[in-house]
């Protein structure tokens, strides 16, 4: 994973290649809609933020609207005034961010939604851990099933992941191979906990800041 700050948006995202996939870390507000969405997509397009049209998919995933360049799959989440975007090529990215926060009743959440053997990891933990590891859960099985290009309907308990000290691990997705899967940590702030995930061969993730886009 290489972190980059001193590039721009503009020079990275004419050189993204079939092997990585972009991730940028920017503040949000709701207000801004979907506007620095647009304004990211536009430099990888090589057009102006307005022309980028975007249609929503069969679970509401946001995908580019017919005549853009339909090699370039994206996905992006946010939390309070923070936002992540994932880019790639020929490749459905899915990714997901959630601000640290106590979580009082993570055990029993995970005991009603996720799977038997997540929810016993999380009971084993000492009380004071579990807020930051349920977190951490959620934000892994939010980005695989934005990656397959469902939302939380699908059913939490229909995967499970190991939460491991050196990273996440998808042990299993109902009628899938999760050896055909990618799931990875991204560290991108102390306050943040963040996810990535995709189907496919391994890449290289490029992780970096941008300025405000008000």
């Amino acid at each position: 994973m290489t972190t980059t700050h001193a590039q721009t948006l503009a020079s990275l995202a004419g050189c993204l290649r079939d092997d990585e996939i972009h991730v940028w870390h920017l503040t949000y507000q709701a207000t801004q809609g979907r506007a620095p969405l647009r304004r990211v997509l536009a430099a990888y397009l090589g057009i102006d933020a307005d022309a980028v049209a975007l249609v929503a998919g069969e679970h509401g995933r946001p995908a580019l609207a017919a005549g853009h360049d339909q090699s370039l799959g994206f996905n992006w989440s946010h939390s309070g005034d923070q936002a992540l975007i994932a880019i790639g090529r020929h490749v459905s990215p899915g990714i997901d961010v959630e601000r640290r926060r106590e979580r009082p009743r993570a055990l029993e959440i995970a005991q009603r939604y996720f799977s038997v053997d997540e929810a016993a990891a999380l009971a084993a933990l000492p009380a004071a851990n579990r807020s930051a590891a349920f977190l951490e859960l959620w934000t892994a099985k939010e980005a695989v099933l934005k990656a397959l290009g469902h939302g939380i309907a699908f059913g939490l308990h229909r995967l499970s992941i190991a939460n491991a000290s050196e990273q996440l691990i998808l042990l299993q997705l109902e009628d899938d191979d999760v050896l055909a899967w990618q799931l990875r940590r991204l560290p991108v702030d102390t306050t943040l906990l963040a996810a990535l995930a995709w189907r496919g061969l391994p890449r290289q993730i490029l992780l970096g800041t941008l300025a405000s886009m008000d």
